[in-house]
């Protein structure tokens, strides 16, 4: 196959974005602490926007960049909310 370097790249990045997911997939299952799964489920997201995004460059579609970005606000504030609970018992003081 003659495949151009982009997309060779791309294919690349996708399947260790998806090993990505699976060894943070097992760290949220597996971890001894909240805040083991927590880092795993910060990890999750991330990789799951990664991959949207890098499908989207395959296909050049922009709604692909559209949904990561919403992953990424709502993994951020997830986050921040889940940090929030495990330091303090609460979230909204």
């Amino acid at each position: 196959m003659n495949w151009p370097i982009l997309a060779l790249a791309i294919t690349a990045a996708q399947v260790l974005l998806g090993l990505a997911m699976g060894c943070a997939v097992y760290r949220v299952f597996r971890g001894p602490r909240a805040q083991d799964r927590v880092l795993g489920l910060d990890a999750l997201y991330l990789s799951g926007m990664l991959l949207l995004l890098t499908y989207g460059i395959q296909t050049g579609r922009t709604l692909f960049f559209e949904a990561a970005l919403v992953i990424a606000l709502l993994g951020f504030a997830g986050t921040v909310a889940l940090a929030k609970f495990l330091m303090r018992g609460e979230v909204i003081e």
